[in-house]
């Protein structure tokens, strides 16, 4: 049997105080990041519930009162103030009003962000943009980031090119690979993806503070369509959010996935397993259709989190 003096034990707490303040003393100071990166919606275009969906899916959420809104984030400026949003949904109010309480933002006006980048022309990704319009917003000058396609036609179609012609929205042309700085410090690159490119083409877009570099592919048809495309974007990548769709072709009984082909997340998962061992967690899936069985089997979830990827979460947040 062991006997501690009050002594001695005196002596051992005072001992281990001394090291762990000399510790702290020797340990980089934790900083906060400059930009940060706020998830604003995880689903596909339609969100969940979905109309005409009767199915458990989302039938759940109607009974619940859960509105899960289409794949969106926004980035927050802290030297600034400056905000920036990938997306105008058509969930574009709440998701303004998410990015503003996450970061403290009580007053905006006819501004509500500094900036939007838009990836294509599919309404879950620009719909939102007739919220800028005189019958709501009535923004003057937002700037709008787009490929030269996309802002041909937002020019040659209404509603949109009302918005162009009364100054509501100023359409800012990037061209892909070239990057360009939204917001003043905040690197961005736009890369062609394919997809169904109906009225404009798509892009993927890499966003790089001065810590990080963010992917966000919320759409694309194939990996294959482009050879070596997945192993590109994520060059010089820390977090990637990225196409989950589809968990596996067998959600949509009765529809052809060739009317609206994405990867599937379980193939996905396959192609970057070496990465996932490496940074687990790294790779986050979004943009979920409405019947993704990721929605409500949690042992799929558990799964996925094993092999080192995971889902990408409301309001999660990423230092830039």
């Amino acid at each position: 049997m062991i006997v501690l003096t009050r002594r001695f034990v005196s002596t051992f707490f005072l001992a281990a105080w001394i090291v762990l303040v000399a510790a702290c003393a020797s340990a980089p100071a934790l900083r906060t990041s400059r930009f940060e990166l706020v998830v604003l919606g995880v689903a596909q275009d339609g969100g969940r519930p979905h109309l005409g969906c009767e199915a458990v899916c989302c039938e759940s959420a109607r009974n619940e009162g859960r509105v899960d809104s289409p794949a969106c984030i926004g980035i927050y400026d802290r030297e600034s103030g400056a905000l920036l949003m990938i997306e105008a949904t058509p969930a574009i109010e709440p998701q303004v009003a998410m990015l503003h309480r996450a970061f403290g933002i009580s007053r905006r006006g006819r501004l509500p962000v500094d900036a939007l980048l838009l990836t294509h022309a599919h309404i879950g990704h620009y719909l939102g943009l007739a919220q800028l319009g005189r019958e709501v917003a009535s923004t003057s000058a937002l700037p709008v980031f787009v490929t030269p396609r996309f802002a041909a036609y937002l020019r040659a179609n209404g509603p949109w090119s009302q918005l162009v012609s009364l100054g509501q929205i100023e359409l800012r042309e990037v061209d892909a690979e070239r990057p360009f700085e939204p917001i003043p410090g905040l690197s961005v690159e736009a890369i062609l993806v394919p997809h169904r490119d109906e009225f404009s083409d798509t892009v993927a877009y890499r966003v790089r503070g001065p810590s990080r570099c963010v992917l966000f592919v919320p759409d694309v048809d194939s990996w294959d369509r482009h050879p070596g495309l997945l192993e590109k974007l994520l060059e010089g990548v820390d977090v990637a959010y990225i196409d989950g769709t589809f968990y596996d072709g067998r959600e949509l009984p009765g529809r052809d996935l060739r009317e609206v082909p994405h990867p599937f997340l379980v193939d996905t998962m396959d192609r970057l397993a070496g990465r996932a061992d490496a940074q687990p967690g790294s790779v986050r899936f979004l943009h979920l259709n409405h019947s993704n069985p990721l929605w409500l089997d949690e042992k799929l979830v558990r799964e996925l989190d094993a092999r080192g990827f995971a889902v990408a979460q409301l309001g999660e947040r990423v230092g830039l």
